[in-house]
């Protein structure tokens, strides 16, 4: 299979994991939690088709490993970056940047990166920084959908984890032919 152009940064936490859901230990790490509907197989098929997949989310590393793990989408992951180790969170260009680094790429492959998350102050706001193409899920009800001001403005929004899919295939196929 031939890898994907497109490389997808997710967020875990009301992106793929129900914030909801999460039960915590004396030390604040996820031990399990349950998952938006869809989310697995939106995580388990993008790898299938060859995308490059990295978290990118604040949250403890064990908490991430515990989740993912549990849920059997841990080895989708090409990196994973989790605030604990960066020592900053989103939306700092630090996280993202990290993810850019783990990977091999460079600045002139933020191009061809999406971003997906919940938090438009966050995640979005974040990506659009670095001209990271971002795609807001906004499945939850916790955080605001609106956006504060420009920079948290989303270039896509989606519904639900399921809706990536179609997403991803259209994008990935307009690089195709930019670079055609």
């Amino acid at each position: 299979m031939t890898p994907k152009s497109l490389i997808i940064f997710l967020d875990s936490g009301d992106t793929i994991i129900d914030e909801r859901t999460e039960i915590r230990d004396e030390h604040d790490v996820v031990v399990s939690a349950e998952t938006l509907p869809g989310a697995v197989e939106m995580v388990k098929t993008l790898a299938e088709r060859g995308y490059t997949i990295a978290l990118v989310a604040d949250g403890l590393v064990q908490s991430f490993t515990n989740m993912f793990n549990q849920h059997g989408i841990y080895d989708c992951f090409t990196t994973m970056i989790a605030s604990e180790y960066i020592k900053a969170e989103k939306p700092s260009p630090r996280m993202f940047k990290a993810a850019v680094g783990a990977l091999d790429l460079h600045e002139s492959d933020y191009s061809r990166i999406v971003m997906v998350g919940n938090n438009l102050s966050r995640d979005i706001k974040g990506a659009n920084e670095l001209g990271i193409t971002s795609i807001h899920l906004d499945w939850t009800d916790r955080y605001p959908k609106t956006p504060a001001d420009e920079s948290e403005r989303p270039d896509y929004t989606i519904h639900m984890p399921l809706d990536l899919l179609e997403l991803v295939e259209t994008l990935n196929e307009q690089l195709n032919q930019q670079a055609g």
